[in-house]
């Protein structure tokens, strides 16, 4: 048997003070933003009490339960249930923390979003508000706004609610809580996959800027801009075109990242300004023509300077047919060097007083003609409107309406 005195000589290598650091090291700290895991051993009316391995009880209440909107906790939680918790808050006068689901659905939702957005993925999301600006969509459990003028539709925007729309992702902002999408990069991008550069294709008119008119080919719209029109100087497409005149156009460029589609008529004219006095002689031509124009991107990547290739695209095609008041004038030309040759049989001063008149009028006819064909307006910057909707919504109403849409 052994005796007090003996056992309380025995050094067990183990003070008080190793068992106060012991304590301390397994109290755990826990401070706001950090992520912990917990237990659901009490619900609540409007919340519920968890375990997190603090002194008191954690508290959730209702409103952080979800990104989505909650009515009763037993939505989200269940008794003993083990789940990851963000910690909100510090804690109050009575020692307890709050907690929340939400923040941490809210970080991977943002997290994801970014990743859709570098992928450049098109998504899917039904519309359930509209305001003054555009429509309201919720992606990954995130509010997103769509700009009024990235909407292609033909209904009224308060009839999309309900309605599922394909989207493209414009803006992922967290810091700035702003999450914008675009129905009609969606579409575009949808209907570009099926479109080539140099395609002639039956529109209609589905807008008219002083800029140009839009051309609805098969539920997206592509900008006429009016220096492609005709090679003949034009003041406003409204006195060439109006609403709902069905055309033959040609693509003549695809920006599917800007969600665009520029549109030709001007390339598949027969005769140049045969768009503005016989329309119908440029849609019976408009697929040669558009050969024409086809072969022509083909030869400028050989590096071939564009003397030989209008000289190549006329051998293959033919020359392009000229304004009537171009021929007479071209056919005066001609006889005036006729009547100058006949008479060299005068003196040598008449002969060649005779042929500097006919090279100055010559050069007087071809300078014209360049003057007429290489219209200033030709060579202007396009500047192209978002879509049609342009001019319904403007900016400021829509940076407005991307404020009030943003996540909380």
């Amino acid at each position: 048997m052994v005796s007090q005195n003996a056992t309380s000589n025995y050094d067990i290598g183990f003070t008080h003070e190793d068992f106060a650091a012991l304590l301390d090291e397994y109290d755990y700290h826990f401070s706001p933003g950090d992520i912990v895991p917990g237990m659901v051993f009490s619900m609540e009316p409007r919340g519920a009490l968890i375990d997190i391995g603090a002194k008191t009880a954690a508290y959730i209440p209702i409103q952080e339960m979800s990104i989505n909107r909650v009515e009763d906790p037993s939505e989200v939680l269940q008794p003993n249930e083990t789940r990851e918790f963000f910690i909100l808050t510090d804690e109050n006068e009575d020692g307890q923390l709050t907690l929340s689901i939400r923040r941490i659905e809210y970080m991977r939702a943002w997290e994801r979003v970014r990743q859709l957005q570098a992928e450049d993925a098109t998504v899917r999301s039904g519309v359930f508000a509209t305001n003054r600006g555009g429509a309201l969509v919720r992606i990954e459990g995130l509010r997103g706004f769509i700009p009024g003028s990235h909407i292609s539709t033909r209904q009224p925007k308060e009839e999309l609610v309900a309605q599922e729309l394909p989207l493209k992702f414009l803006e992922v902002d967290e810091d700035r809580n702003r999450l914008v999408l675009s129905h009609r990069r969606a579409l575009v991008e949808r209907k570009m996959s099926g479109l080539k550069v140099g395609e002639v294709v039956v529109g209609s008119v589905r807008g008219i800027k002083p800029y140009g008119a839009f051309i609805d080919i098969g539920g997206v719209s592509g900008l006429l801009h009016i220096s492609e029109i005709s090679h003949d100087h034009i003041d406003t497409p409204s006195s060439v075109f109006e609403i709902n005149d069905e055309l033959k156009v040609m693509i003549i460029d695809l920006d599917a990242e800007r969600g665009r589609i520029s549109l030709s008529t001007k390339q598949l004219e027969p005769i140049a300004g045969a768009m503005l006095n016989d329309r119908e002689s440029v849609f019976a031509q408009a697929d040669t023509m558009a050969q024409r124009f086809r072969r022509k991107l083909q030869l400028e990547t050989q590096g071939l300077s564009s003397e030989d290739i209008e000289a190549q695209l006329n051998q293959e095609y033919g020359p392009i047919g000229q304004r009537p008041e171009q021929e007479a004038s071209e056919e005066t030309s001609e006889e005036s060097v006729t009547e100058a040759t006949s008479e060299e049989t005068v003196t040598s001063q008449t002969v060649e007083e005779t042929t500097a008149e006919t090279t100055a009028e010559s050069e007087t006819v071809t300078s014209q003609q360049e003057a007429e064909q290489d219209y200033p307006e030709a060579t202007t910057e396009q500047q192209e409107p978002e879509s049609v909707e342009d001019t319904d919504i403007s900016s400021e109403s829509e940076e407005e309406e991307i404020v009030s849409a943003t996540n909380e």
